[in-house]
C-alpha cells in the first residue's frame, strides 16, 4: 500500500481526563505516513472516538511536512478544531515532527 520510501511516525499526546478519547484510549495518537526525505504527509489517522473527526484532522495534515514545526499549521488547528483535543493535535504534532527529525538525522 505504501512506497518502500515511506515512514510511520506516531505522535503522541494526552487529553483531558474527561474526553472520550483518553477514556477509551488513555493517550491521544496521530499516525502519519510520511516520504521519507521530504516529510511530506500522504496519510494520517488518529486514535478518535468519532469518524468525522479523524478525517477532518486528516485532512489538516494531508500534504503538508513533518521536516520542521509548522507554526501556520497549529494557527490553522486553533481557528479550525474546536474540540477538546485542539491542545492533544498540536502535542502530537510537535511529538511527531521531533521524532521524524531524530529518525531522519534531519533536527
Amino acid at each position: 500500500m505504501y512506497d518502500e520510501d515511506t515512514l510511520y511516525i506516531v505522535g503522541n499526546s494526552r487529553t483531558n481526563n474527561d474526553n472520550a478519547i483518553t477514556k477509551r484510549y488513555l493517550s491521544f495518537y496521530i499516525g502519519f505516513v510520511v516520504k521519507e526525505h521530504s516529510g511530506e504527509i500522504i496519510d494520517v489517522s488518529c486514535s478518535s472516538t468519532i469518524r468525522t473527526t479523524s478525517e477532518f484532522i486528516k485532512s489538516l495534515f494531508m500534504g503538508r511536512f513533518l521536516r520542521q514545526y509548522d507554526e501556520e499549521l497549529e494557527n490553522n488547528i486553533k481557528r479550525r478544531y474546536f474540540g477538546s483535543s485542539q491542545k492533544a493535535i498540536i502535542v502530537a504534532y510537535k511529538d511527531a515532527v521531533k521524532k521524524y527529525q531524530e529518525v531522519t538525522g534531519n533536527l
